[in-house]
């Protein structure tokens, strides 16, 4: 059987909240029809996505996941500023920015790239961007440019990441249901 997963930084509730409010405010700007908006309870900072593994792997990926968390250290994160890619203009996905312990976030991205690749699970090509998808859109939205760049400077409060998750991700048409399969503490080493 193969098991659709990544890892992943879970913002707490009170961030979640924060950022249903500027989604709020970003669809009435224009991106209520043509933008597919994340529930709030899916927002997640995505680490590594591994794909359809096998079941048979699983203990592997555990063990690599555990040790690039005991490895690092709590982050501290403040989610700041909205946007999109490609651009602003005609984002195909939309996102909530994060600023802080970023260069620790970016070594701890690459240390568990280093620990999966090896079975398998090669990072992605491009550089790591941290950010919050928050909507992705396939054709733009009128309104929605400019909704961005009014909350470049929006602040979405700041948070101490403790842990990462390995997530198995289960799809259907009324949108994915995430669940999570280790929660693994950082900095457990020391």
């Amino acid at each position: 059987m193969s098991l659709r997963l990544f890892v992943a930084l879970e913002p707490p509730d009170a961030v979640r909240r924060r950022l249903a409010a500027l989604v709020a405010d970003l669809r009435r700007a224009g991106g209520a029809g043509r933008v597919r908006w994340v529930e709030p309870a899916n927002v997640h900072l995505t680490l590594h996505f591994l794909g359809n593994a096998p079941e048979a792997r699983l203990e592997e990926i555990r063990r690599a996941v555990s040790g690039a968390a005991a490895a690092s250290r709590p982050l501290h994160l403040e989610v700041r500023g909205a946007g999109g890619f490609p651009s602003a203009r005609r984002p195909r996905v939309v996102w909530a920015g994060l600023r802080g312990d970023l260069e620790a976030l970016t070594a701890l991205v690459q240390d568990l790239g280093a620990r999966l690749a090896p079975l398998g699970f090669p990072p992605e090509d491009r550089p790591f961007s941290a950010h919050l998808t928050v909507g992705r859109s396939r054709g733009g939205a009128p309104g929605l440019a400019g909704a961005l760049a009014a909350a470049a400077e929006v602040e979405g409060g700041a948070f101490r990441a403790a842990e990462i998750v390995l997530f198995r991700s289960h799809l259907s048409p009324s949108g994915p249901r995430y669940e999570a399969l280790l929660r693994a503490p950082l900095g457990a080493s020391g």
